[in-house]
């Protein structure tokens, strides 16, 4: 009786993607989430370092993303190193007839030899040599044609777990200054993460295994801080694109309610939109029915010395489960007999700047109008909401293109602009084209999966999928690194 061989090593590839990514281990199929290359590429070496500590040693894993295909060797311990890189078939077979045939001939097959070196860069392995002194240290020489591949390695292994120890060995620095020196501070920043809470990690840290985070966790933990911060002085987003149903309300409630959920109360969504804003019929109402038409005529009053923070509250709507407020348009009233002129902008700009620390506004379609232009006046960090409807993407780009040549505040703004890319429905293709296209053009676009639960009335962040909740913690994450 014969038996089968088990092989060394796992078949495992991966793929990371910007839209998410998959890890196959033995042809099973594995799917993994993220909303860049880079979370997909976190969430795969978590996979594999999965699967390394079950098997109880390293794995090779076969990786692509849109640079190209490394080699990888995945360690139990998360440390993540470059593998060899198979020789092609067809130097294989011309190496091997070259040692056979005369030097003349020999001379050719070398000819061809550099050719595939040219088209295929050796990997580099990216570990430090252990015990060798750091004087005597000295950077190997690079491979002359060696870019790409050991580029494109060096992307997964920076992303992995355990980096420091297995970073490229640099030389030595130059030694410092007594100045450099004297400013050098013995206090030193460590900052202990928790025992891992999500997946079997967290399993097992709640069984009193300490067990460290994997680099998914880390990720999601990293952008709870950035929502988290506060800034100094009130800080203004705007919410545009020009054309309607382009997800601008959505995207303006489940801003708010991260960035106060996070960051404790002080922010405020506000509805500048005088052609039948919806902002107020996605959201709960309050115990009144005042809008911005209410408190413009109350702004003097409101900035008066004596004035007092609760007296707003007769003219914003607090949501009492996301925890920020809502100013509310008049979407029962033509636009003639509520527009905001741009004195009237400031006005209401002042107040809301005296009482929240943070100003979220839903803007309207008109982008002529006092109110919208005065609005980026004020604007700190602009968002371009769209759908995956190349309409939407169409109107949101042809917005940065104008806005770029405006004056100097709104061309900074349209460069350092975050387009969230939410998935418009399941007939729709996916955001991956429209979020590449978006990031080449702004500082950053996040792509939003396709939920059912976004159409819903009030909308909560609670109601989401967990998969689109982490979605959109990246993308108010991304927002909070403009401010």
């Amino acid at each position: 009786m014969t038996t089968t061989p088990v092989p060394d090593w796992p078949h495992v590839t991966a793929i990371a993607r910007p839209d998410g990514g998959e890890v196959t281990i033995n042809g099973t199929s594995h799917p993994v989430t993220g909303d860049s290359v880079a979370t997909a590429r976190q969430a795969i070496l978590a996979k594999v370092t999965e699967t390394a500590q079950s098997l109880g040693r390293p794995v090779k894993v076969t990786a692509t993303d849109p640079d190209g295909t490394w080699p990888l060797i995945v360690h139990p311990d998360g440390h993540v190193e470059a593998g060899e890189q198979v020789e092609p078939e067809a130097r294989r077979t011309r190496r091997t007839r070259a040692e056979d045939t005369p030097a003349t001939s020999r001379r050719s097959a070398q000819r061809h030899e550099a050719d595939d070196r040219q088209d295929t860069a050796p990997a580099a392995v990216l570990t430090a040599e252990p015990d060798v002194p750091q004087a005597a240290r000295q950077p190997a020489p690079a491979p002359a044609p060696a870019g790409p591949s050991l580029a494109g390695t060096a992307a997964w292994v920076q992303e992995g777990p355990d980096m420091q120890a297995s970073g490229p060995v640099a030389a030595a620095p130059a030694p410092m200054t007594r100045r450099e020196a004297l400013s050098q501070s013995f206090l030193t920043e460590n900052r202990d993460e928790a025992p891992a809470e999500a997946g079997w990690r967290g399993l097992l840290a709640r069984m009193g295994v300490k067990v460290q985070p994997s680099p998914a966790e880390l990720a999601e933990r990293a952008d709870e801080r950035a929502v988290s911060q506060h800034w100094p002085g009130p800080r203004t987003i705007a919410i545009v694109n020009g054309k309607g149903g382009a997800n601008k309300t959505p995207t303006t409630i489940l801003l708010s309610a991260l960035l106060a959920r996070y960051g404790g109360s002080g922010v405020l969504a506000w509805d500048n939109n005088p052609t039948r804003g919806t902002l107020g019929w996605r959201t709960e109402q309050g115990p009144h029915e005042n809008t911005v038409l209410d408190l413009l005529p109350r702004t003097d009053a409101l900035l008066a010395p004596d004035a007092r923070a609760a007296e707003l509250a007769h003219y914003v709507h607090h949501q009492t489960r996301d925890k920020y407020d809502v100013l509310r348009s008049h979407p029962e009233v033509l636009a003639t007999d509520q527009r905001i002129t741009a004195a009237d902008f400031d006005a209401l700009h002042t107040v809301a700047s005296k009482y929240f620390r943070l100003i979220i506004i839903d803007s309207g379609n008109d982008e002529s109008a006092e109110s919208w232009l005065r609005m980026i006046d004020h604007t700190d960090q602009l968002v371009v909401a769209t759908t995956t409807r190349e309409e939407h993407a169409e109107s949101g780009r042809l917005l940065l293109d104008e806005l770029s040549r405006r004056d100097a505040h709104s061309a900074g703004l349209a460069e350092n602009a975050v387009v969230i890319v939410s998935h418009a429905s399941t007939n729709e293709a996916g955001p991956q084209a429209i979020t590449e296209g978006f990031s080449r053009i702004a500082r950053e676009a996040v792509a939003i999966p396709y939920d059912p639960k976004l159409s819903g009335r009030p909308l909560h962040y609670d109601a989401l999928d967990k998969r689109t909740q982490r979605a959109w913690l990246r993308a108010a994450a991304a927002v909070a690194g403009g401010l």
